[in-house]
C-alpha cells in the first residue's frame, strides 16, 4: 500500500488546486448562489481534468476532489467522474466508450446518479429497456445530462452473471419470480435524459456546456443511439430541489423512460463503491478546509490578551478535527488505492464512507464553533463547509446503516 501519488496525480492535483483556488473565491461563490459555477466547470474541463481521471485512477479522482472541497467550488466534477467517466471506462462496452466519453471528457456531457435514496422498476421490451420510478433528491440532475439510474431486474439463478436477464421486476414481482428460479439482482442503467425531448425554464445559473437547468421537463422519447426506444412514448421530470449544499439537486420523475444497460453482475456494487470513495475524498476536502480556517481564525482572534489558539481546550478541539480529517483522508486513500490495484474493496469504501459521516459531522460543527459567533454569520466562509460537511453526511449516510452493512459485508466474508 502505497498513498504517495505518481507524478501524472501530483501534476493534476496541483493543477485543480490553482484552477479552484482562482475561480472558487468567497466572493464568487456569494454571487453565484445556489447555481452551477458554468465558468469554472468550463475551466476544469479546458484543463482536462475531468479526462484525465481514466489515467489518474480513483486516487487521482480524490485528490482532484479534496481540492474541490477546500473551496466548496459549485461544480458537477464528483457525479461526473465517479457516475460517469469511471463507470463507462471500467464498465462500457467498446461501442459506449467510444459514444460516451469523448463528451463526458470534454465537459459538454454531464452525469449523475440516481443512488442512495428512490426505486427504480426496469421493464425489458422488444427495443431495449425501460425504465419508471422516482429519486427525490438527485446531486447536480439540473446540470445532468445523463443519469446513472440503479434498478432490480431478475435474472435466471444458474445464468446469474452471464449476462441473461429477465424482464425487471421489483417488490412483490421478485417473491414469485425467485420461486421460479429467478433472482433479482441490481444493475445499472444509463438514462439520457435529453434524448428527443424538451426543456423549459432554463436559467442561467444552472447552464452547463451541453447540460441542463433547473425545472427541466424532457420529453425522453423516441431512439437512443444503441437502438433503446420506440414503443410508447417514455418521459423524464426534473424538478428543482434544494439542498443543505448547493448541489443544483433534482426530483426525478421516470415513466417508461428508454435506458441503456450499463456492465452486468457487480456492475452496481462497484459503482456504488468507488462513488462513496470519490465523495469521501470530497469530505476530507471540505473538512481540511474548514480547519484550515479555524487555524487561521484561532491565531489571528484574541480572548483575553492571546490569541485563541493558546487556549487548551481551543488547541485539543482542533487537533481532534485534524486526527478526524486525516481518519477520512487515510481511509479514501486506501479504499481508492484497492480499486485501482484491482484488489477487493467493498468493506473499504463502506468503511471511508463510514468516517466521513462520522467524524464530517464533527470537524465541520468544531468549524463553527471554534469560529465563536462568526460561524452562524452566513457573511462568513465558513459557514458554507458546514453546510457542505452535512450534505455529505446524508448523501452518504447515515453512518449507523453503513456500519450494519459493513457488518454484514464482513459476516458474509467470514461465512
Amino acid at each position: 500500500m502505497d498513498f504517495a501519488p505518481t507524478e501524472e496525480q501530483r501534476a493534476a492535483r496541483e493543477l485543480a488546486a490553482e484552477i479552484f483556488g482562482d475561480l472558487s473565491t468567497h466572493e464568487r461563490l456569494s454571487a453565484l448562489g445556489t447555481g452551477t459555477d458554468a465558468e469554472l466547470w468550463k475551466a476544469l474541463c479546458a484543463a482536462g481534468l475531468p479526462a484525465a481521471v481514466e489515467e489518474i485512477g480513483l486516487v487521482g479522482l480524490v485528490l482532484l476532489l479534496e481540492e474541490q472541497g477546500r473551496t466548496t467550488a459549485q461544480v458537477p466534477l464528483a457525479v461526473t467522474c465517479a457516475y460517469g467517466v469511471l463507470p463507462v471506462a471500467v464498465h462500457g462496452t467498446a461501442e459506449q466508450r467510444d459514444r460516451l466519453l469523448p463528451a463526458l471528457r470534454e465537459g459538454t456531457a454531464v452525469a449523475t446518479g440516481a443512488f442512495g435514496s428512490g426505486v427504480a422498476t426496469a421493464r425489458r421490451t422488444a427495443h431495449g429497456w425501460r425504465l419508471s420510478g422516482t429519486f427525490p433528491a438527485v446531486p447536480w440532475l439540473r446540470a445532468a445530462t445523463h443519469v446513472l439510474v440503479p434498478a432490480d431486474v431478475l435474472v435466471w439463478a444458474h445464468e446469474a452473471g452471464a449476462g441473461h436477464e429477465a424482464e425487471a421486476a421489483q417488490g412483490a414481482e421478485a417473491g414469485p419470480a425467485a420461486s421460479a428460479g429467478l433472482r433479482a439482482e441490481p444493475r445499472c442503467f444509463l438514462v439520457d435524459v435529453h434524448a428527443a425531448g424538451t426543456e423549459a425554464d432554463k436559467t442561467e445559473a444552472d447552464k452547463t456546456e451541453g447540460g441542463g437547468t433547473e425545472d427541466n421537463r424532457t420529453e425522453a422519447a423516441g431512439a437512443e443511439a444503441d437502438g433503446t426506444a420506440a414503443d410508447g412514448d417514455g418521459a423524464a421530470l426534473v424538478e428543482s430541489v434544494e439542498t443543505t449544499a448547493p448541489w443544483a439537486a433534482g426530483r426525478l420523475t421516470l415513466d417508461g423512460v428508454p435506458a441503456e444497460l450499463l456492465g452486468g453482475e457487480g456492475t452496481h456494487a462497484d459503482v456504488l463503491g468507488r462513488a462513496r470513495t470519490a465523495f469521501a475524498g470530497l469530505q476530507a476536502g471540505v473538512c481540511r478546509g474548514s480547519l484550515d480556517r479555524v487555524v487561521h481564525h484561532t491565531a489571528v482572534r484574541e480572548q483575553f490578551g492571546r490569541p485563541l489558539s493558546t487556549h487548551q481546550g481551543v488547541l485539543m478541539r482542533a487537533a481532534d478535527a485534524h486526527m478526524d480529517t486525516e481518519a477520512i483522508r487515510v481511509t479514501a486513500y486506501e479504499a481508492a488505492w484497492r480499486y485501482d490495484q484491482g484488489l477487493p474493496a467493498a468493506t473499504h469504501a463502506l468503511t471511508t464512507a463510514w468516517w466521513a459521516c462520522e467524524a464530517g459531522k464533527r470537524v465541520v460543527h468544531s468549524g463553527q464553533h471554534l469560529h465563536g459567533g462568526i460561524g452562524a454569520d452566513v457573511e462568513h466562509p465558513v459557514h458554507r463547509h458546514f453546510l457542505w460537511g452535512r450534505q455529505l453526511d446524508a448523501y452518504l449516510g447515515p453512518a449507523p446503516g453503513l456500519l450494519a452493512e459493513l457488518g454484514d459485508e464482513l459476516t458474509g466474508v467470514a461465512g
